[in-house]
Parts: structure tokens; C-alpha cells; sequence
């Protein structure tokens, strides 16, 4: 995608010192990997695990026996809710990213039914504010969306997301808790490699050979 070199967001010293990934890089570690699973990654992104910023995600409700991060994994645990049925997912990013869609796989019976999206938060919503704001999207999963599926998102309103949060509102059948085997995030980084800065510095005076 031309136009992750055409424009980046100003980056913050914590994000200039992580290195950045290349178009190249993508395709080597995680095309073969996606291309083997089958399950529908969508062409041209990717999964967007390797940008999750993990120490500054939080789920609300979550339970201990079952957090989120059992969930980011395919095969490694599950997330639960804990109280109920609901569930506040917070992911943030080490470098804004394009979101295409979101991939679920869960039970039919306690999956995921309404979800409401919002991005770029300054701080995790509470459950009246998720439940009574207006979201950047709703969405009413199928039970074929948890098959692990992907969800397309409205790809013009997530195309510079810092960090992006998940009310989950309800299952499929009223239990009294959200399972959720796997959840993804598929998209692509806006920046994926610091073209200026190297071009700025190879183009000094003096230092060609």
C-alpha cells in the first residue's frame, strides 16, 4: 500500500526508538504464516498483533482465571467475563494503524452478539459512558462471525488509530458470561519505515563514497 510512505503521524520518542517494519518484512513473517491458516485473511493487510502495545491494554470485567491476552493467541487460553455477560476490551498501539477488520472466534451459545467500537479514547471508557456514547461503529455478530471469520469494519472511519476499545454488550444466548477463544485485528501500520529520516541523513553533505 503506496500510501503508508506518503504520509505518517509525528512520533514520539518511544516510537522513534522501536524499530519499524517493512512492507518486505510483513510478507516474510506473517504471509506464509496466514496463506498455511486458510481462515480468510484479507489480501493487501495483516494481522495486527505485532503492533499491539500490550503493557497499555486492559480489559474491564475480565476474568482472572481467563484475561484478555489468553485470547490474543489462536490455541492459548480463552477470555472470559467475570461479573457478566459484558466486556470492555482497550488495545493501544506502539504506531497508528489502519483497521480493515476484526476476526472472533468464539462459542455460538456464549460468544459475542453487539459490539460498539470507538477509537483514539483518552482514557478506557467506564460501562455507562461505552453503553450511552455514540460509537464509531456497532456491529451484531452472526454465528458464522465467530467462526473466526472476518468482520469488515467501515475502513474510512479507522484509517489512523492510536488506540481503538470493544464493548461487548451481549452474547448469542443471554448467558451470564462472554467467552472469546480469539480475537485479531487485521489492518496495516500506516508508517512502515522511517523513509525521511534515512533519506535526510543519507543526503548529508560529506558523507558520500
Amino acid at each position: 500500500d503506496e500510501s503508508w510512505f506518503h504520509r505518517y503521524e509525528p512520533e514520539t520518542k518511544r516510537q522513534r526508538c522501536r524499530s519499524y517494519v517493512t512492507g518486505k518484512q510483513i510478507q516474510q513473517y506473517y504471509g506464509s504464516e496466514d496463506a498455511e491458516d486458510g481462515d480468510g485473511t484479507v489480501q493487501g493487510h495483516m494481522d495486527l498483533s505485532p503492533f499491539i502495545y500490550k503493557q497499555q491494554c486492559e480489559c474491564l470485567n475480565e476474568s482472572d482465571d481467563h484475561p484478555f491476552t489468553h485470547s490474543l493467541t489462536s490455541g492459548g487460553g480463552y477470555l472470559e467475563s467475570d461479573c457478566d455477560e459484558q466486556l470492555i476490551i482497550s488495545i493501544t498501539f506502539t504506531q497508528a494503524v489502519k483497521v480493515h477488520s476484526l476476526k472472533i472466534k468464539a462459542p455460538q451459545d456464549k460468544g459475542p452478539k453487539t459490539l460498539k467500537l470507538f477509537i483514539n479514547q483518552p482514557r478506557t471508557l467506564d460501562f455507562d459512558m461505552a453503553d450511552s456514547n455514540q460509537a464509531v461503529q456497532q456491529l451484531e455478530l452472526t454465528p458464522d462471525d465467530l467462526e473466526g471469520n472476518p468482520v469488515n469494519l467501515r475502513y474510512v472511519k479507522f484509517q489512523n488509530v492510536q488506540n481503538i476499545q470493544v464493548f461487548v454488550k451481549d452474547n448469542h444466548s443471554g448467558s451470564e458470561t462472554t467467552q472469546i477463544d480469539y480475537f485479531a485485528l487485521i489492518g496495516s501500520p500506516i508508517s512502515t519505515t522511517n523513509m525521511g529520516d534515512f533519506k535526510r541523513v543519507a543526503g548529508k553533505k560529506g558523507e558520500s563514497h
